[in-house]
């Protein structure tokens, strides 16, 4: 598959005009294509000048076999022709076609451990000349995985072990994120205000929540001619240098015609979006959620040194459903009606991420936790009534002490 002609020209082999423009005539119109190669803005909500996907008809490939166009204009009507459980049609975007492989050759040895949760009796394993494959490590001290046997799992440096922990403290209210956000996302200095450009990008607060129903506020302050936003819920497992609601983990409100947006498909939600100036509402409900939240990484001291416990990220599956879970949105205290329901397990934490063009300035947004909110809603109908944001309490990383095993043999440390 060829990729937009506006981007790069046409091989040799390419077909005629005439039958690229008969193909546009029959191609339907798919948002979220990214507004060029530039890796750093994999996505874009950008118009083009005549609000026309006429003159970008070809298409990219998504991650799950999707397919994406180049505009997300706002009078977009066309659907892909791919139909949603509900009937209804969906709308997909795509990331930007990766960078360039880097030619720079891996570092021998790595900084990840792999081991295994349970120890084994038996000695101890000879390793096996090789890479870092199934059963082979190049250097003593980063064994690879071994085949067979329990389930692995990996341990990652916590090189930022130290401003993690320190990024929320028991004395401190909710606020934004330091650490879990992209680097390219702006927090003011107050930690209530982010600000972003160019390609969408995620932050996301200090704490979440994994039961109970619960309340906060945005407010757009600035978007100018090419300020693009999708906010909403998230959890841990998000990828920050996404939109919110690109993957299983994240549930958006878009911007443009107030769409709803999750695996990266838009669905008809609110009868129009927001703008500039309106306060949004993001209510979340998870009744007895805690008993569907999955372990969360463990924190240990490994040969003196902090590392995160993970499962690899293919063997990773997402969480059961909470029966009864629902998220809302809000338009300046007026419910624009359920969004989401029976959304799985998790610890789910407030996010936003926003878009501009190159060389526009900031778009801006400005978080409320409570519980001095704008426009509190004064009817919730059947649902719970939530709690602010600003009364979820400080939660402390545990860091254990135990060694982990590696190879089969299990090693105590002090």
């Amino acid at each position: 598959m060829q990729p937009p002609s506006g981007l790069s020209p046409p091989p040799p082999s390419s077909p005629p005009a005439d039958t690229l423009a008969s193909a546009a005539i029959q191609t339907p119109s798919l948002p979220d294509t990214p507004a060029s190669l530039d890796p750093d803005t994999p996505f874009s909500d950008a118009a083009p000048v005549d609000a026309s996907d006429a003159d970008a008809p070809a298409l990219a490939p998504t991650p799950d076999g999707a397919l994406a166009s180049a505009s997300d204009a706002p009078g977009d009507g066309e659907d892909d022709g791919i139909t949603n459980p509900s009937g209804g049609s969906r709308k997909h975007m795509t990331l930007a076609p990766p960078a360039p492989a880097s030619k720079k050759s891996k570092k021998k040895g790595g900084n990840s451990v792999w081991t295994r949760p349970t120890s084994r009796k038996g000695k101890k394993k000879a390793r096996q000349p090789g890479g870092h494959g199934p059963g082979g490590g190049a250097s003593s001290a980063h064994p690879g995985p071994i085949a067979g046997g329990d389930e692995l799992c990996q341990l990652v440096p916590a090189t930022r072990l130290a401003a993690e922990r320190n990024d929320d403290a028991a004395t401190q209210p909710v606020l934004l994120s330091r650490f879990f956000k992209s680097e390219r996302i702006e927090v003011s200095d107050d930690r209530l205000t982010a600000a972003s450009t160019k390609g969408y990008r995620m932050v996301r607060a200090t704490r979440g929540v994994a039961a109970g129903a619960w309340y906060f506020e945005v407010k757009v302050v600035h978007l100018g001619a090419t300020g693009h936003t999708r906010l909403g819920w998230v959890t841990n497992r998000a990828d920050l240098q996404t939109p919110v609601g690109y993957d299983a983990y994240g549930f958006g409100y878009r911007d443009i015609d107030g769409a709803k947006v999750h695996k990266a498909w838009r669905d008809k939600y609110a009868d129009e979006g927001y703008g500039e100036g309106d306060v949004l509402g993001f209510y979340i409900s998870l009744p007895d959620g805690e008993r569907y939240e999955p372990k969360q990484p463990d924190l240990i001291q490994y040969k003196g040194m902090p590392f995160h416990v993970q499962i690899p990220k293919e063997e990773q599956k997402v969480p059961a459903p909470v029966p009864g879970s629902e998220i809302c949105y809000f338009k300046n205290g007026v419910c624009q009606g359920s969004a989401f329901k029976d959304i799985p397990g998790g610890r789910y934490y407030p996010a936003a991420s926003m878009y501009t063009l190159p060389n526009e300035p900031n778009c801006v947004v400005k978080f409320n936790f409570g519980p001095d909110f704008e426009f509190f809603p004064q009817d919730f109908g059947d649902l719970p009534i939530p709690q602010p944001m600003s009364e979820v309490p400080y939660q402390a990383l545990e860091v254990k002490n135990e060694g982990p095993t590696e190879n089969g043999i299990a090693e105590k440390t002090s």
